[in-house]
């Protein structure tokens, strides 16, 4: 089951006995929600899975009708566009073709990178800048003081972990 923290709340047992019997409400509480999520998604895929084999045949059609037309309409571009337009109007609606931006596709990054460091195209190399968080906390006095740093320390959270037998979900997480 999940651990809860959170700030201070308007709501406050009054005795020992009411707490304890908060805790046994709050994992009460947890597990039906845990229930009702398990419930909902149990219905999302049967829903999913009734209306799958329609949503595929929809597809498909749309597919043949789509590589149908787009056939045609190369066969028939240069009567369909007149000059420099790459629209035609069809009544019942439009074809168009476009021209996709260029774009830059890598595949083996590491490797890109030692060959344009390696050539001396340092241009196409990004070097990300960025405040090191890490080092600030390992040396705390030398960034105090300076304008837009704090240093968050000794927050405290206030966890509430209800007592329950593990189950297969929860051994397995």
């Amino acid at each position: 089951m999940a651990r809860i923290k959170s700030k201070a709340a308007a709501y406050a047992p009054q005795t020992r006995t009411d707490c304890a019997a908060d805790v046994k409400k709050l994992g009460d509480l947890q597990r039906e929600q845990a229930r009702l999520a398990t419930h909902l998604n149990d219905e999302i895929a049967r829903i999913t899975q009734s209306y799958e084999p329609k949503l595929k045949a929809l597809q498909e059609a749309i597919n043949v009708l789509h590589g149908g037309i787009q056939t045609w309409c190369e066969a028939h571009r240069s009567e369909l566009c007149k000059g420099d337009s790459k629209t035609a109007n069809l009544i019942t609606g439009e074809v168009s073709w476009r021209v996709r931006p260029p774009s830059v596709r890598i595949t083996g990054v590491d490797s890109v990178l030692e060959t344009l460091k390696r050539m001396g195209l340092h241009q196409f190399v990004r070097t990300k800048e960025e405040p090191n968080k890490e080092a600030m906390l390992n040396d705390k006095d030398a960034v105090r003081g300076i304008a837009g740093i704090t240093i968050v320390s000794g927050v405290e959270d206030f966890v509430v972990t209800p007592f329950e037998a593990p189950t297969a979900t929860t051994e397995a997480a």
